[in-house]
């Protein structure tokens, strides 16, 4: 994909939804850095109803400390993996209490030193909580990624830096929304929705369909 291409396919994202928001419901980065660690092989959705309960009664890292494990898996056991996503959660909070005054810490290396938090996760919380233009790449932006052919990459960390390279700055903060949008609603993938695609005609898929 050339340079030309690439810049009118992010130019009509933009266009068409100028600030970008994340699914998940948030209103502090711990909130956020305690739902983009449960969201892990679930879905946005689900992990809204947990903490739609969880958050209104803690969502402190001492609050939820306190809880212990027990306490917050009767808040999570509806998101897959909620026992070992318990643990994580709250040897993080005890992480953040003990090393970082109960503050989310606005480095890379701080935040996938916590239980659970990989790169991916620091990246959403450095993006959406600090304004980073970072890139995380999950499932739906790999996938629009290599299929559009905008960055193309063999794994995710691959995938990151091709878009980091090819990215124009004025796009980075918000290119990560975007795409996870694009990919979750119209890029899909078992039959993408080519047919009411607004960059059909700059994507480079063979496979296209007309719906």
């Amino acid at each position: 994909m050339n340079k030309e291409k690439r810049l009118e396919m992010l130019t009509r994202l933009r266009d068409n939804n100028p600030k970008p928001e994340t699914e998940l419901n948030f209103s502090s980065p711990f909130e956020l850095l305690v739902a983009v660690t449960l969201s892990a092989q679930s879905t946005d959705v689900g992990v809204n109803k947990a903490t739609d309960k969880l958050f209104p009664i803690a969502n402190t890292p001492e609050a939820i400390y306190a809880l212990g494990e027990d306490g917050l898996k009767t808040y999570i056991k509806t998101i897959g993996l909620f026992n070992s996503k318990a643990s994580n959660v709250i040897k993080a909070c005890k992480m953040l209490i003990d090393l970082h005054n109960s503050e989310v810490p606005e480095n890379r290396n701080a935040l996938v030193a916590l239980p659970g938090v990989g790169r991916k996760t620091a990246n959403v919380v450095l993006n959406t909580a600090f304004g980073w233009p970072t890139i995380a790449v999950d499932t739906h932006i790999f996938r629009v990624s290599n299929r559009t052919k905008l960055a193309m990459g063999k794994n995710v960390d691959l995938v990151e830096a091709k878009l980091l390279k090819v990215i124009p700055a004025e796009f980075k903060v918000d290119v990560h929304h975007w795409l996870i949008l694009h990919g979750r609603y119209t890029c899909i993938a078992r039959k993408p929705r080519c047919g009411s695609c607004l960059i059909e005609d700059l994507c480079e898929y063979k496979e296209k369909t007309e719906s």
